[in-house]
């Protein structure tokens, strides 16, 4: 059964990493914002060299072109899609029902991962990240087995993202609750919502998306 997602939380609540599990086990297809613009940066398509302009003057990118790259990404098919970053904006949340409409296609649930913001600043500031593999970490509760090396591929390219910290988390937060917590009563009025423990363990918040998804 096809079934298409939006994850929603503010940043640091997860969605990427239950993004990546609903892809290996389901065989779905993460749209983010970030990857798509970068993709369609160096693929020298008309709606890269786009893209690339906008971004070489520092701009933002049109909420026009994102659902461009997304309209693209959908004619591909696939067992689903997960919308991780995108809608961001009540704006947004219209122009993406406007083109599932036009494809045909349907969105089956909202899952918004519930967080407390003081967990989530201890979470997100000791946070780090192979620069090889991706393989995320945390300073409590997920160090690596050696200091200072993945237990994945061995590398010591270990980094912190210069945003992870305190200051700057908070930013991000204000900024989420401002524009993207509008869309939590936009599809709780739409019967779409399903609202999950975001600070639970991870194979706690995977069973309860499963839940959610199977009720859809």
């Amino acid at each position: 059964m096809t079934i298409n997602i939006i994850l929603l939380g503010p940043p640091g609540a997860g969605k990427g990493t239950q993004a990546r599990k609903l892809v290996e086990d389901r065989g779905m297809v993460q749209l983010s914002t970030g990857d798509m613009l970068r993709e369609a940066r160096s693929s020298g398509t008309e709606m890269g060299k786009r893209v690339a302009e906008v971004m070489d003057r520092g701009q933002l990118v049109t909420d026009e072109i994102v659902i461009g790259l997304i309209r693209e990404k959908l004619a591909e098919g696939g067992k689903g899609f997960i919308f991780d970053g995108f809608p961001r904006t009540l704006a947004q949340a219209d122009a993406l029902g406007a083109l599932l409409d036009e494809t045909g296609m349907t969105l089956d649930r909202v899952i918004e991962m519930q967080v407390d913001d003081e967990a989530l600043v201890r979470r997100i500031t000791g946070r780090f990240t192979c620069g090889n593999c991706g393989e995320v970490y945390h300073d409590e509760t997920k160090p690596t087995a050696k200091e200072g090396v993945c237990d994945v591929c061995g590398s010591t390219d270990l980094k912190r993202r210069a945003d992870d910290n305190e200051e700057s988390l908070k930013t991000r937060l204000l900024e989420y609750y401002k524009k993207t917590s509008p869309l939590i009563g936009y599809y709780y009025a739409k019967g779409k919502l399903a609202s999950i423990d975001g600070l639970a363990a991870m194979e706690d918040v995977a069973a309860q998306i499963d839940k959610a998804l199977s009720e859809a």
